[in-house]
């Protein structure tokens, strides 16, 4: 698996964010089955650079904690067997399964943690295992596809042991 990582601002948060990503995306790919070796795309930012993205890519004229953006479209969550016959979904160079850009916003991450009452390294790693489940397809629009999808983000964590 090969993440690809990016910093930008002023703010740092107090953890070894690559190595940190690198364990949930990994943990992640490995819960949903994702059969390929694959590649993520991680950018940490600031409220004013993740504001301008939400409001650019969704409308949403407010800054949010995390973006994602997935490279595949799954008829099914989870499901890889349709990329058998797809090659489009694959790096060229590498091999491996283009998954998409995750991007979260280091001051939501500080401060949500602080409203939610855990810590900075349980919310940062929610925040990727969520965003890795929305590249896989997953989403939580309607009640019974957020149901599943926190049952996953939850048994992530416990897998992680990244707790509450």
């Amino acid at each position: 698996m090969t993440l690809y990582f990016e910093e930008e601002g002023e703010v740092k948060l107090p953890l070894e964010c690559q190595q940190i990503a690198q364990q949930v995306v990994e943990a992640a790919l490995d819960y949903v089955g994702c059969p390929y070796e694959a590649e993520v795309n991680l950018l940490l930012t600031m409220n004013e650079q993740i504001h301008e993205m939400n409001l650019q890519f969704r409308g949403i004229d407010r800054p949010t904690d995390v973006l994602s953006f997935p490279l595949v479209d799954y008829p099914i969550p989870g499901e890889f067997d349709f990329l058998e016959e797809r090659d489009d979904c694959f790096n060229p160079e590498s091999g491996e399964l283009s998954l998409g850009d995750i991007v979260i916003s280091k001051e939501k991450v500080l401060t949500q943690a602080e409203e939610y009452g855990h810590s900075v390294l349980r919310e940062y790693a929610f925040l990727i295992a969520h965003s890795v489940l929305h590249l896989t397809g997953y989403d939580h629009m309607e009640d019974e596809e957020r149901q599943i999808m926190e049952e996953k983000q939850n048994e992530i964590m416990n897998i992680l042991n990244i707790l509450r």
